[in-house]
């Protein structure tokens, strides 16, 4: 069973916004809020949206990871993964996280208990990232599980059409960053409202990802 990070394990939507004000008032010189931060923000390219701000130079990596870092600060796993990990474990289920974000900054967003439940994770800078679906083959494939019994749970169009190439079956998150709506037309196979049994849930749905099968 493959997970994306951002809005389906950790809710970071505020620590993305976050981050964008604090690098464009770093770079622009001037103060920016989570406010200020044109509409869709949170689902739109950084280029695009620091463009819309008057900031079109080279995005400075360091400073944007000082700034990420501060904003991470703030970022909480949703209280249902750690117990939704655990149960699957306990099933036998094997786990992964295909994510765009660098490995540095999987570590900053969960803590080492949450990791323990984790059986691989594939970063940015493993495989091209998604909408292409190198990303879940890979990680399919470290853990010994076939796509067509495999199931990617995301919450943007991108972790749909990356599930839907790769031949996993793709579930959409609501309580993450895109609407339902989005997720459906996407190639969403089902939308899970939230839930506090998210393993019960899914292995209700599929009955996949059993490690080796």
């Amino acid at each position: 069973m493959l997970f994306d990070l951002d809005g389906v394990l950790v809710d970071s939507r505020h620590a993305q916004l976050a981050t964008l004000a604090g690098f464009a008032t770093s770079a622009l010189g001037h103060r920016v809020t989570v406010a200020d931060l044109p509409a869709g923000a949170a689902t739109t390219p950084r280029e695009q949206i620091l463009a819309e701000l008057g900031y079109t130079g080279v995005i400075d990596q360091d400073g944007w990871d000082a700034a990420t870092a501060t904003a991470t600060l703030t970022v909480e796993v949703f209280p249902f993964v750690a117990d939704a990990l655990a149960a699957l474990r306990t099933a036998d289920v094997a786990i992964g996280i295909v994510t765009l974000r660098s490995r540095q900054r999987v570590e900053w967003l969960l803590p080492p208990g949450v990791l323990d439940l984790i059986d691989v994770v594939v970063c940015y800078e493993d495989a091209a990232p998604k909408p292409a679906p190198d990303g879940l083959l890979l990680a399919l494939g470290k853990l010994g599980v076939t796509p067509g019994d495999a199931v990617f749970v995301g919450d943007m169009e991108s972790d749909m059409h990356a599930a839907r190439a790769a031949g996993v079956t793709p579930i959409g998150s609501a309580w993450g960053f895109s609407d339902p709506a989005t997720l459906t037309r996407a190639g969403a196979a089902v939308v899970l409202p939230h839930t506090d049994d998210l393993a019960g849930t899914l292995l209700s749905l599929t009955g996949t990802g059993r490690r080796g099968t």
